[in-house]
């Protein structure tokens, strides 16, 4: 018996030291590219993690990331993804519009890329069509200028009337034909003037809102933008400074005192860019991996907004919210 008790206690610890002498395998490196300053983005990183820990990867662990934030300097992505290419890492998270993409795809062709965007990545030139998006790319498209016209309709509904609606665009969005059209048809089919004010700097910001006000705008459609979403604090202050009830894509802005936001849901567009970056961690091809749409859309209301506007939310607005902030 004590035999028997000895050759264990000795296997016991010859498989102990032999795990003990094996290697622990590196850890993955994760390039993340943001047009966006760090602040206004870490929460989709946050989510672009859940959905590689559903997979079995964890930063700290098995994972690490290495995050490349512009500070909504778009001109520096390109020698952003040149370093995360220098490190070689094992895959690149293009987050936030086409320009991410574009510079990742610029910097590299083998290592894999999977962006998150709300532009058509078939029109900003990312891939080749969404079933087979081809070469080394693949990701989430978020279904952005798509959605004016439901913003719009929303947006009417809150700020009745026969004022103008004024439309807050960036020149340098990769889709600013696309949102146009679909706001210009979307005002009109709510029986609204539109007035178009455009800011591609934080500086234009002001002026632009200011101009909208100017010319007797009812209310303020934010298009979607990677820019406007990194100064949803600013441009939400400007609203209420010259008291335009808003709309916005993504709920943050509601959050940060906005009237109203109607969009994909972005954290699940993100986990979704988690999970197909887990499967090619695991081995799938980039080109294999069909180019995922929202299928998640919410609008969020925020009544202290609007009381503070002086507005009546109508009932049927009200059922249709997923989320009203008190």
């Amino acid at each position: 018996m004590k035999m028997i008790v000895a050759v264990l206690a000795l296997v016991a610890m010859v498989l102990t030291l032999d795990a003990q002498a094996q290697p622990t395998p590196p850890a993955l490196r994760i390039g993340w590219l943001s047009p966006a300053a760090a602040g206004t983005g870490t929460p989709n990183l946050d989510a672009l993690l859940q959905g590689l820990r559903d997979l079995g990867y964890t930063e700290g662990r098995n994972l690490k990331i290495e995050a490349r934030w512009a500070g909504d300097a778009t001109d520096k992505l390109p020698a952003l993804a040149q370093e995360l290419v220098a490190l070689k890492v094992d895959a690149i998270i293009a987050a936030g519009g086409s320009d991410p993409a574009k510079a990742a795809m610029a910097a590299t062709s083998t290592i894999p890329i999977v962006f998150v965007s709300a532009a058509d990545p078939i029109k900003a030139g990312i891939v080749q069509s969404l079933n087979r998006p081809g070469g080394n790319v693949t990701g989430v498209a978020l279904i952005g200028s798509a959605l004016e016209p439901k913003r719009l309709e929303y947006l009417s509904r809150l700020a009745p009337g026969g004022s103008p609606i004024g439309a807050l665009v960036n020149p340098g969005y990769p889709d600013i034909e696309l949102q146009v059209a679909e706001i210009t048809r979307a005002a009109a089919a709510v029986n609204r003037p539109v007035e178009f004010v455009r800011a591609g700097t934080g500086a234009a910001l002001e002026e632009a809102v200011a101009t909208a006000a100017r010319l007797g705008c009812g209310a303020l459609a934010v298009a979607q933008d990677a820019f406007f979403n990194s100064h949803r604090g600013r441009i939400v202050a400007l609203a209420a400074q010259y008291r335009l009830p808003a709309i916005y894509n993504q709920r943050e802005y509601v959050e940060r005192g906005g009237l109203a936001s109607y969009g994909a849901h972005f954290g699940d567009g993100y986990r979704q860019a988690g999970l197909y970056l887990g499967r090619i961690l695991k081995g799938a091809r980039p080109a294999d991996l069909p180019v995922m749409q929202s299928a998640r859309f919410e609008l969020v209301i925020n009544l202290k907004t609007a009381r503070t506007l002086g507005l009546d939310v109508p009932v049927d607005v009200l059922a249709a919210a997923d989320e009203v902030i008190e």
